[in-house]
């Protein structure tokens, strides 16, 4: 007798349930399609959907990505021609031995690339990137916005 419902479908005749290796999605379209994927759809895909925070302060635009188990070496920031900030970078798959056996891959690999237009507030000769345990932040500073100086008009009469 099966410890889930039958509503979870047929997994086999084991009683014995292994959450790790339970597909939540079998049963739809795309189940299983990138996870068999090859080739460069599957690197692609698998970590294009680098994460990022885009956060507005009085003093700059900061840019927060998680990159885990990247070196600074891997990552590259660029700016380019139209006030476009550009992050990419690429984790590349352990190479597998002969003798290896694989019982399950689940981190990711391949390319990823972002970019953002900045406003015209950015000051893009003084951006500067910093990377410390698996996050990229990247700070672009602000254009300081002078207030207009009011000047007081004595009125006469």
């Amino acid at each position: 007798m099966s410890l889930i419902p039958s509503f979870f479908g047929n997994r086999g005749s084991s009683s014995i349930i292994d959450p790790f290796s339970w597909d939540a999605f079998e049963g739809f379209p795309f189940s299983g399609q990138l996870a068999n994927a090859s080739g460069p759809a599957r690197e692609v895909s698998s970590f294009a959907g680098a994460r990022i925070d885009w956060k507005e302060t009085p003093e700059a635009h900061v840019f927060k990505a998680d990159v885990p188990g990247l070196k600074k070496e891997e990552v590259k920031v660029e700016v380019e021609e139209g006030r476009v900030l550009q992050i990419s970078g690429e984790r590349n798959k352990e190479q597998e031995e002969k003798n290896d056996k694989w019982h399950r891959v689940e981190r990711s690999s391949g390319k990823f690339l972002r970019r953002f237009r900045l406003p015209e507030n950015a000051k893009l000769d003084e951006v500067k990137a910093n990377m410390e345990n698996g996050v990229l932040t990247v700070t672009v500073p602000k254009v300081e916005v002078k207030k207009p100086e009011v000047k007081a008009i004595d009125i006469s009469g």
